[in-house]
């Protein structure tokens, strides 16, 4: 796959891959990645980073926001070839590990194939290696409070519900939210366009997901990186209402 590197900010790009994102945050020579695609996104996230000046050598960290298969994909290969520092919030910590998997099962897709367009995502899913584990040997927890000490220095915020250890990462003086699955603008089983919620059955619990979205309206920003779909320019806050009032 070729890479879709979309520079949002100065030293800030948000990248599509294979129905999912992830984004690079630049400061100099070294870079931190927010999540890393599917499995068989590693090719296209290789050529992202060389895209913006950089490489794997220059990760200087990987930040994940929940430990879907489709957002850590290629942790485990950063951190085993590379040495490179995988962090996640630490409730999310043993679901990198593999210890219990929060992620919507085989009967779930089954009973919701009537749907359109989960046939032939489900498909595609298969296709980029979706269906395959690949734990984290040793994830770490972020510190909590305040900005990480990692390129682009990111805010993280716990939004439970989609997994236990979601979270978004806030960059306040850029104006910008990493909102991971908690929050999207778009999906590969949605027909709708915008902000907007994922269905049901993607979400651990989708109560606690419902509030977590009043935690994302409150952050301070005007334009949205989410973990499916494209850019969202406008008012974080008015995302998540739009998101709430869909859902409901």
């Amino acid at each position: 796959m070729r890479a879709d590197v979309v520079q949002v900010a100065e030293g800030i790009y948000l990248v599509h891959g294979h129905n999912t994102n992830w984004v690079i945050l630049k400061d100099g020579d070294a870079v931190t990645l927010v999540d890393t695609g599917y499995p068989g996104d590693r090719p296209g996230l290789l050529e992202s980073l060389a895209a913006v000046g950089s490489s794997p050598e220059a990760v200087a960290a990987v930040l994940i926001t929940h430990a879907h298969n489709d957002h850590l994909g290629s942790a485990e290969y950063l951190r085993a070839a590379h040495g490179t520092p995988v962090y996640l919030h630490p409730a999310e910590v043993p679901h990198a590990r593999r210890e219990f998997l929060q992620q919507a099962a085989v009967s779930d897709v089954i009973r919701n194939a009537w749907r359109p367009g989960v046939l032939s995502w489900a498909l595609h899913v298969k296709r980029v290696d979706g269906l395959t584990s690949y734990p984290v040997t040793s994830p770490e927890p972020f510190p909590s409070g305040g900005p990480l000490d990692v390129p682009g220095r990111p805010v993280p915020v716990h939004t439970p519900g989609h997994t236990d250890g979601h979270c978004v990462y806030h960059l306040p003086d850029a104006g910008i939210v990493i909102s991971g699955d908690a929050l999207v603008s778009g999906h590969a089983v949605s027909r709708v366009q915008g902000p907007q919620m994922l269905r049901d059955f993607f979400h651990h619990d989708r109560l606690r997901a419902l509030d977590s979205l009043e935690l994302i309206g409150a952050l301070d920003g005007d334009t949205l990186l989410p973990g499916h779909g494209p850019v969202h320019h406008g008012s974080v806050r008015a995302a998540a209402d739009l998101a709430r009032e869909r859902a409901s």
